[in-house]
């Protein structure tokens, strides 16, 4: 009988779909609604065939040791797998799968959410209406940023940022600019988008949408030099990983009113944030919840499960992340 290990409750039909093939009882779920320990997760995920894993958990080699040789395949309940070390799982023989495709939109739209919710500045009216401070329209009662017909800069044109962009140029009318290794002929014809360098980007945009890809050579690729060159009207927004933006220096550029604001949804040191950055007004702050829809999460789960029951059956997942 199979052994499946789930690091924390996920959206119950990927669960059922593992239950109805292997078994109830091949299914262990960590009951808590909380990150495991490094020392719950060695013990837990021993003697294994697949686990099922979260970004939140760190899968390297000793933990790949720990569930031993006959560990099959670690499914990563996300598009990301930073978290995994694929080479120690290569060298294992382990897969790794992923959950691609299915949060595009979701992010997508947190990603223009976020946009929308510092350029209005939304969570300020929120909080001056609760304290009971409004006594009427003011003409220069919380002045914000306009939307349509600005620039919008987007930073790695995968499937979110492409659907962004796509988004924002046919609702609202926005100039787009770029910053990608490849030129994306089919993104140009759609929104009549122009690539440019990271500075030039930077410079011209009103506001900026980062969605890379972590890895070594996008850490901190948003520093102080480039939060420099962005107008005082630009706004930030990241929902792709924290580590690309040197948050420090992010926090010293709003305090500065160095640009307008940022909308973040991910964070350097996750789950913690820097500094100083929960006291600014100017930056809208969520808690890692890009793909926070019922349809994403629920089919995350599915995709998550099918890999773990196409890999235990000798079959090729078809989100292989690993050759």
């Amino acid at each position: 009988m199979a052994s499946i290990y789930v690091t924390r409750r996920i959206p119950e039909k990927g669960l059922l779909m593992l239950k109805e093939t292997f078994g109830d009882d091949a299914i262990e779920v960590n009951p808590d609604d909380r990150v495991l320990s490094r020392e719950e997760l060695l013990e837990k995920v021993q003697g294994r065939d697949a686990i099922l894993s979260l970004l939140t958990d760190k899968m390297d080699s000793e933990v790949m040791d720990a569930a031993g040789s006959q560990c099959k395949v670690i499914s990563n309940y996300a598009v990301g797998y930073n978290n995994i070390n694929l080479k120690a799982a290569t060298e294992r023989n382990i897969m790794v799968t992923n959950t691609p495709g299915v949060l595009t939109n979701a992010t997508a739209d947190m990603a223009i959410a976020l946009m929308f919710a510092v350029a209005r500045r939304i969570p300020e009216g929120d909080r001056f209406m609760r304290e009971k401070k409004y006594e009427g329209w003011a003409p220069m009662l919380l002045l914000g940023q306009q939307v349509t017909r600005k620039k919008l800069g987007i930073i790695g044109t995968g499937r979110i940022g492409s659907n962004i962009g796509r988004k924002m140029h046919k609702g609202f009318n926005m100039d787009i600019l770029y910053f990608d290794r490849n030129v994306k002929e089919e993104f140009e014809k759609d929104t009549n988008a122009t690539k440019v360098d990271l500075e030039t980007l930077c410079k011209e945009s009103d506001y900026i949408s980062i969605n890379l890809n972590y890895t070594p050579e996008t850490h901190h690729l948003i520093n102080e030099n480039l939060l420099n060159l962005m107008k005082e009207e630009a706004i930030l927004v990241n929902t792709a990983r924290g580590q690309i933006i040197d948050e420090d220096a992010l926090v010293q550029a709003l305090k500065d009113k160095k640009i307008f604001g940022a909308g973040l949804d991910v964070y350097e040191k996750e789950p913690k944030m820097a500094d100083g950055l929960e006291k600014l007004d100017n930056v809208v702050l969520a808690p890692h919840t890009g793909s926070a829809t019922c349809e994403a999460r629920t089919k995350m789960s599915e995709i998550a499960a099918q890999n773990i029951i196409d890999a235990l059956n000798d079959k090729k997942p078809q989100f292989l992340v690993t050759q």
